[in-house]
């Protein structure tokens, strides 16, 4: 039995031989690129010191380096666990040999346990029961479904303290379902870096021969910071020369290599079917694209786009970013889309009438100088913009010979040629937008029962067709039509739910049918001068939105029913001819935003309902009364005669508004600071008000006037421990009157406020 002294030290040279061990192990990470820095952040989330169980989700894309990571991490620290082990593959190794492999083969890696397991439930309670005293580290690459962690790693407390379990997988909401404690989204090299790993690929040395340089920068393009990609192409080009170099990068434009594309494509394979159609449709049309602009055709295609975005999202396919001209766009790796594109193009990649979808116009138009009549089975999806100066007719053959097409979004605007169309349209479409239609009417075969969204725009069309047709499915319909007349029956669209007559300045009458329609959520009437036949809306009880803009509708012209409508949201009625409004509009409990710009007669608004938000009623020249707006935040009155009312329009909109600390806006003619703003009076480009320290006793907010005369931008900013919003204005000889509310300006510190003309 050993006595004390040699227990102590025989830990000591234990713990001599760990530690150096690891400064061997931890030499490992620094022959790999950027993993020095991923480790310091993985760790931290480790907590590798504490007693509790830990478990870290690593996720990405594929070929990322998610398993390098952790292989390399593992390697560092293992030293410091009792027992550890890697089980690598798990996607590929489930397939193919099954959870209970799996189990076993953890268990003797583990735990030195040769026994045969005869099912998952009996894996689970060994793997518990051998795990629970230990402290483990335990590794799981590559998981792609719930099950295998169920089965492997179950629950924190299948583990002793201080353990460490690391997954790797490109699914994030696997991770989430789990319940693990961190998830640390990997990140692709950086520039310098991925030069370096270029490097060591694709050279024998550290620095490329100069005349390399360049087409080595081709390659770190093309890679986009993928780890994977970069070591295989520079792999290959290991032992190539310059020429060889050159061949291999034209043809990556062209094929792209076989490997890469076959480790990303392993996320797609994991996704159900109408998720593949969604992520092709937006690798091949909708990278850099208005997610918003999108979904409507995704919706009508019938792809599920809330959940299917979300787990093309969680399978790092596909991300949304923000920018500022567009709102949110789709974005992806480089590399995933060019796999979207690989498949689409599958065996058949210079033949696109092989193909489900055809983007690009060089390729249309290849196709209508061959054979345009050539019967097409394949295409499902077409996005093209005709030229100005091209003879549309070869595209209507083209698209006529496309039986299978599902969607179509098409730009044709020509001054030349504005007859002819298609003399066939597939009905399986369930999603049109069509630019520059010319035909006199829709191909007779054309019943389009899936159809969902009709968009048609610059039309040649009188009627869309005649009698009633059933299209039970048609969801949005919007016509933007010189030349329409009347409208469709409305009794073959039950589920309607948004309509669109813009800008028809032929268009007389909506037909009967329509005043009976329940579905309609949106209804957007606008620049039809000409329009006298407006059936009541009164049944349209689930309409939220409705504009009748410009449509020069006098004193009894406006549709009846309007006060009836409970769930009306928005209502504009801007640029109209008529004098009052002959509804009760303090009926419309729900109304937020009420629009009347540029109705010249208007006289005076009556009552106006307590959940109106928005009131706008810009160069309403006769406009001279507005009865009750104490409980609207922002009010616009540029351009009227109400003048001497602002003193009672800013106090009411205090008194209804203040109290419940909401911002407010108003905007009035005029060129002077109303009455009721005290000194002092400031003057000048800029200026900056200092709050003292105990500015928040008793305080609910600023009031600001600002005037303007003849300028173009007059912006408000305000400053607070460094942090800064600006919102611009654009007028032309207003008031501005802002009441900013105390929890706006809840910051840390002394704020200052600026204005700034």
């Amino acid at each position: 039995m050993l006595t004390e002294h040699e227990s102590q030290f025989i830990e000591k040279v234990v713990n001599t031989v760990l530690d150096r061990l690891f400064l061997l192990n931890s030499c490992v990470d620094e022959d790999l690129v950027g993993m020095r820095t991923r480790h310091q952040e993985l760790e931290l989330l480790l907590d590798v010191n504490s007693v509790d169980v830990r478990m870290v989700g690593i996720w990405g894309v594929g070929g990322s380096g998610k398993t390098t990571l952790a292989t390399s991490l593992y390697m560092k620290i293992s030293q410091h666990f009792q027992n550890h082990c890697i089980v690598e593959n798990i996607r590929e190794k489930t397939s193919k040999h099954g959870l209970t492999k799996l189990q076993k083969n953890m268990l003797s890696v583990l735990f030195k346990d040769e026994e045969n397991i005869s099912s998952v439930v009996e894996g689970k309670n060994r793997i518990k029961n051998m795990s629970s005293r230990r402290k483990v580290l335990l590794i799981l690459d590559d998981v792609d479904k719930l099950d295998q962690l169920e089965a492997l790693a179950g629950k924190h407390n299948w583990f002793g303290s201080g353990s460490i379990i690391i997954i790797t997988t490109r699914d994030e909401h696997l991770l989430k379902t789990h319940k693990v404690n961190n998830v640390y989204k990997i990140k692709l090299l950086t520039h310098d870096e991925a030069v370096q790993l270029f490097k060591r690929h694709a050279h024998n040395e550290e620095e490329p021969v100069e005349d390399y340089e360049t087409l080595s920068l081709r390659v770190i393009s093309y890679a986009s910071g993928l780890p994977l990609a970069l070591k295989v192409i520079g792999s290959f080009l290991y032992d190539k020369n310059k020429n060889e170099w050159i061949s291999a990068l034209d043809k990556l434009k062209e094929i792209p290599d076989p490997t890469v594309m076959h480790i990303l494509k392993l996320s797609f394979d994991g996704l159900e079917a109408y998720q593949k159609d969604l992520f092709l449709d937006i690798a091949c049309f909708f990278r850099f694209r208005s997610s918003d602009d999108a979904m409507e055709k995704f919706e009508a295609c019938g792809y599920h786009p809330e959940i299917g975005i979300k787990v093309l999202r969680q399978k790092s396919l596909i991300t949304i970013v923000y920018k500022n001209e567009w709102g949110n766009v789709f974005d992806m790796h480089d590399l995933v889309e060019e796999m979207g594109h690989y498949i689409v193009r599958g065996e058949h990649p210079k033949n696109p009438r092989k193909h489900s979808r055809v983007w690009k116009d060089e390729e249309i138009n290849a196709m209508c100088l061959g054979d345009a009549i050539m019967e097409n089975e394949k295409t499902e999806a077409l996005e093209y913009i005709g030229s100005h100066s091209d003879d549309p007719s070869p595209f209507y053959k083209l698209v006529s010979n496309m039986k299978k097409l599902r969607w179509i979004d098409v730009l044709i605007y020509t001054l030349f040629w504005r007859s002819g169309g298609p003399t066939f349209l597939s009905n399986e479409l369930q999603y049109i937008k069509w630019t520059g239609y010319y035909a006199s009417s829709f191909p007779k075969s054309f019943h389009p029962i899936k159809l969902g969204v009709l968009k048609l725009f610059d039309s040649s069309l009188i009627e869309l067709w005649k009698g009633c047709k059933h299209l039970p499915q048609l969801k949005v319909l919007h016509l933007e039509m010189i030349s329409l007349q009347s409208t469709p029956d409305f009794r073959g669209l039950p589920h309607l739910q948004k309509l669109t007559l813009k800008s028809c300045p032929m268009l007389e009458e909506i037909h009967p049918s329509f005043g009976s329609h329940t579905s309609l959520e949106y209804l957007n009437v606008s620049c039809c001068p000409k329009l006298r036949m407006f059936p009541t809306i009164a049944h349209m009880r689930n309409l939220k939105t409705l504009k009748l803009r410009e449509c020069s509708l006098k004193d009894g012209e406006i549709p009846s029913g309007i006060g009836e409508l409970s769930n009306l949201k928005e209502l504009d009625l801007s640029a109209n001819d008529f004098s009052l409004l002959d509804f009760s509009i303090s009926q419309l409990t729900c109304l937020k935003v009420l629009k009347l710009s540029f109705c010249k007669n208007l006289i005076e608004l009556p009552d106006l309902p307590s959940s109106l938000v928005i009131l706008t009623a810009n160069f309403c020249m006769s406009l001279k009364t507005i009865r009750n707006y104490k409980w609207v935040s922002i009010v616009s009155l540029n351009g009227t005669n109400i003048v001497n009312d602002d003193e009672r329009l800013l106090q009411s909109m205090h008194e209804g508004k203040a109290i419940e600390n909401c911002p407010m806006l108003l905007v009035l003619p005029g060129l002077e600071i109303p009455m009721g703003f005290t000194p002092p009076l400031l003057e000048g480009n800029r200026y900056t008000l200092r709050l003292p320290e105990n500015w928040r006793n008793n305080f609910s907010g600023f009031l600001m006037c600002v005037v303007s005369e003849n300028l173009l931008k007059t912006s408000v900013t305000q400053v607070s421990s460094g942090v800064s919003s600006e919102d611009d204005v654009v007028w032309v000889e207003k008031s501005l009157v802002d009441f900013v509310e105390q929890t706006s300006l809840q910051h840390e510190g002394n704020p200052l406020v600026k204005f700034t003309k």
